[in-house]
């Protein structure tokens, strides 16, 4: 199943109403399963990103249209990576797929 991290910064819109966050963070893992997305996790941090969310899919188009809608929200700005298991990821390299 395709897993994504994705790594967020507030807008100058989401700093303004931080305090909303968690909330908007809720409706999102709402959104998401009723999309077919699991939200794996999610976690505020200090430093370079303000975020970071870990979610997967049956489809990778179901995980990167819940990841399209919320940067379209226009409170954080997503850098996204496709990840993998160590099994996932000798499985590629070693020609195993």
């Amino acid at each position: 199943m395709p897993r994504y991290i994705s790594l967020l910064t507030f807008t100058e819109k989401g700093a303004q109403s931080i305090r909303q966050s968690t909330e908007r963070a809720h409706k999102f893992d709402e959104a998401a399963k009723k999309a077919g997305v699991k939200i794996e996790a999610q976690y505020w941090t200090v430093g370079r990103f303000d975020g970071v969310l870990i979610l997967n899919a049956a489809r990778s188009e179901q995980a990167l249209r819940c990841i399209a809608e919320l940067a379209a929200a226009g409170n954080v700005k997503p850098q996204t990576l496709e990840a993998f298991s160590g099994a996932e990821f000798d499985a590629i390299v070693k020609g195993n797929t």
